[in-house]
């Protein structure tokens, strides 16, 4: 038996695409982005910053090796939902536990196929992100418009999809989320580590922490709005600010956390981190037509002239102009549009950098920057340059393997 069409995306510019539903069968208001990336759809999905987002995949062929219990970003989905071309709801992979659209069912993410993406993406493309309805075909094009005006998309994402509590991950630990109080998380640190990070969730990705753990690190995981008196009581040796979704200026108790914290230890930031980072020290951000997203941005480290080839998520990005008055510096351009990709104070031993070096998915170029994070520590801790903590970091993480 053919199937007939049983769901529609409306674009808030009335734009209509019919196909059929897969996850959750409920209305969905959200913004609509894309991404180029070939493979990790998992992982797409388990990203925070993918909050209130409808995702639609540039490759075709979605669902096909199914769903992994280890291969998650985050243990609760919140992305909107996908959209996709063509969907597989029987995965060939021995890895797999879970169809797709199961658990698209189980956290309720919406999802629609049979659509021409290509056109989709191009809209997207030429016009920018914009809202977006996931309705049932039967919704009258004008009603679907009517929910769109009416909606205000929500600016309370990082608070949505942050930890409660601080929590505990030693290093070389699978991650796992083992709660306790300042004291409680000092006692369990093993004397092994190489360093202790303290790690600000703003929707973080969990293979940042495996990233850090897999180095020696320990990690002290807290919730975005910890304020600063709290996290140099944990007395870190460096801290890390994590992606996450929407606006960075959403968040200004983080921004003023990570301002009182400058210059106390190395500080590390990713993504919305980036972003919050440079708010911090006085430069601005801005919201890009549709962003960037997928596995395949070049990106020219500006000191050492490298071209990197990195995995992107992000709305946002910070304003070069900016940085003027600033004691921020350009590190990293974006070839595609010369967009700022990295910035670095010297002085405060605090870089950031807007795509990701732990991937999930993606390629594999930039996860020194895990490296440099640590020289720094290192660097901080025995007075070396940051060149000879690098060195000494890299015989240690031999000894470490």
């Amino acid at each position: 038996m053919i199937r007939k069409p049983d769901r529609k995306l409306i674009l808030e510019d009335g734009r209509e695409y019919t196909g059929y539903s897969f996850g959750d069968p409920g209305d969905k208001t959200l913004e609509i982005v894309f991404n180029t990336s070939m493979t990790g759809y998992q992982e797409i999905l388990s990203d925070p910053s993918y909050t209130d987002q409808a995702v639609v995949m540039t490759y075709p062929l979605i669902g096909n090796y199914g769903m992994a219990d280890d291969d998650y970003e985050t243990r609760t989905p919140t992305i909107g939902a996908l959209v996709v071309h063509d969907y597989n709801d029987e995965p060939s992979n021995f890895r797999s536990t879970h169809t797709l659209g199961d658990v698209m069912k189980q956290y309720g993410i919406a999802g629609i196929y049979g659509i021409d993406t290509r056109k989709l993406n191009r809209s997207i493309r030429d016009f920018g992100t914009r809202k977006c309805l996931l309705t049932d075909i039967s919704t009258p094009l004008e009603e679907g418009l009517e929910k769109l005006r009416a909606c205000r998309m929500p600016n309370d994402a990082v608070s949505r999809v942050s930890c409660r509590e601080m929590w505990f991950s030693p290093a070389k630990a699978a991650v796992s989320d083992t709660a306790g109080s300042a004291a409680d998380i000092r006692a369990a640190r093993p004397k092994a580590a190489l360093f202790h990070v303290v790690l600000i969730d703003c929707g973080m990705k969990h293979n940042i922490l495996r990233s850090l753990n897999k180095r020696g690190c320990d990690v002290t995981v807290v919730p975005w709005n910890t304020p600063s008196a709290a996290i140099k009581d944990l007395h870190p040796d460096g801290i890390l600010i994590s992606n996450g979704p929407g606006d960075p200026t959403d968040v200004p108790q983080t921004i003023q956390t990570v301002k009182e914290l400058l210059g106390c230890c190395p500080v590390f930031g990713i993504c919305l981190g980036h972003q919050i980072l440079s708010l911090a020290y006085g430069a601005k951000t801005y919201k890009l037509v549709f962003g960037h997203r997928g596995g395949n941005h070049p990106v020219r480290d500006l000191e050492t002239g490298k071209i990197e080839i990195t995995s992107q998520n992000h709305s946002y990005a910070v304003d070069a102009e900016s940085l003027a008055g600033t004691p921020l510096v350009a590190t990293h351009v974006n070839l595609l549009d010369q967009t700022i990709e990295g910035v670095k104070c010297g002085k405060d031993r605090a870089f950031s950098v807007q795509y990701h070096p732990e991937s999930s998915p993606g390629p594999q170029d930039s996860a020194y920057l895990f490296e440099r994070f640590i020289g720094l520590m290192r660097a901080e801790h025995d007075g070396l340059s940051p060149e000879a903590a690098h060195a000494e970091f890299k015989a240690k993480e031999v000894s470490h393997a």
